[in-house]
């Protein structure tokens, strides 16, 4: 009975990890397509509002920007508005003969904007396309930019990293600990030799050193990453092959003549492919502390991209100035990612050590 609850806990918490990592990887891919600001990275300034509270509502008067039509919808979706419309914050307006007479928000003149602006004189038009009320629903930063539109596009950020330095990780890795673990000998000896020394070197000194030579920027740090990581890959998957390569199916594919490439794809790798994959929950959760490890320095990813670390380090100080939220939200996003993919780790290491 025992046994059976705690497998159902077990199932439970890896169907509770993927569900919360596939709508994360969801967000991070159609992000333009619902968050608030959808300029290019969110990065839309407004300091007549900055470090507004959750909650904050503010009208604004949208100009259409004349070189949008440059940019097509795909390019606009995915990768944000590359031509933004220009964003008036104002407190009222009214119609006149000449155009929309408007105050700013925290201005006492009087301002109008011409009908010929907005490529038409109906006033329904203007006021349904061009005059929006934006909730800002985690509040606004520093720069008056919205801070949920920026959480949001964080997520991309991070997956992505995840994904990628995952990848290197596993491409590096498996190739070396089946080479090792296979052959034996000096092979053995010489590539053990260049995983120890990887493995001495302390990951966030190894990660800064590769970012330094490869450059500050969105893929170096990727790829540094990923290279940092592929040690712990290469010692499970060696330990694996050790352990299989002098079982009975191993040594019949040798005597049938299979080639090693054929041995190592077909019958190795998918009898190690479950402390593999555990190894790689974790390390997509490292790759994600690493970069925003790195970010937080300001060697990670760089402004105006929005990082859930870089975010961190821009708010870190409102903590005592009464506005926390700044820093505390993509702290949560951090630790509420990070946890899903180690609490998958931990799961699925049960889950395959109970087939």
């Amino acid at each position: 009975m025992k046994l059976t609850k705690d497998k159902s806990l077990n199932d439970f918490g890896i169907i509770l990890s993927i569900g919360f990592i596939f709508i994360c990887v969801l967000i991070s891919i159609f992000s333009y397509f619902f968050i608030p600001d959808s300029s290019r990275f969110s990065n839309q300034m407004h300091l007549e509002i900055n470090s507004k509270e959750p909650g904050f509502s503010a009208k604004f008067i949208l100009i259409p920007n004349k070189n949008s039509s440059k940019q097509n919808f795909l390019s606009r979706m995915f990768f944000g508005d590359k031509y933004p419309d220009e964003e008036i914050l104002i407190s009222s307006y009214c119609f006149t003969e000449k155009g929309i007479e408007y105050l700013g928000l925290y201005d006492n003149e009087k301002e109008i904007i011409e009908y010929n602006k907005f490529y038409t004189e109906s006033e329904k038009t203007i006021e349904t396309k061009y005059i929006k009320t934006r909730k800002y629903i985690f509040g606004t930063d520093n720069f008056g930019r919205d801070v949920f539109s920026r959480i949001i596009l964080g997520t991309r950020v991070s997956i992505s990293i995840g994904v990628i330095a995952v990848l290197i990780s596993l491409l590096i890795g498996i190739s070396v600990g089946l080479i090792s673990g296979f052959y034996g000998g000096m092979i053995d000896k010489i590539l053990m030799m260049i995983i120890n020394i990887f493995w001495s070197i302390p990951t966030l000194l190894l990660v800064i050193a590769f970012s330094l030579a490869l450059g500050k920027g969105f893929w170096q740090v990727y790829v540094a990453v990923g290279l940092t990581m592929w040690v712990e890959v290469a010692r499970v998957v060696r330990g694996q092959v050790i352990s299989e390569k002098n079982k009975d199916y191993i040594t019949a594919t040798k005597v049938l003549g299979f080639s090693d490439f054929r041995i190592f794809y077909n019958h190795l790798l998918p009898n190690i492919i479950g402390p593999v994959l555990i190894i790689s929950a974790a390390n997509f959760a490292s790759a994600i502390l690493i970069e925003s490890g790195l970010s937080f320095l300001g060697i990670g990813t760089q402004p105006p991209m929005p990082s859930w670390g870089s975010m961190i380090k821009d708010n870190y100080q409102y903590i005592i100035l009464g506005k926390e939220y700044l820093a505390i939200i993509p702290g949560l996003a951090i630790m509420l990612l990070v946890t899903s993919f180690m609490f998958l780790g931990n799961n699925l290491e049960s889950y395959f050590k109970s087939r």
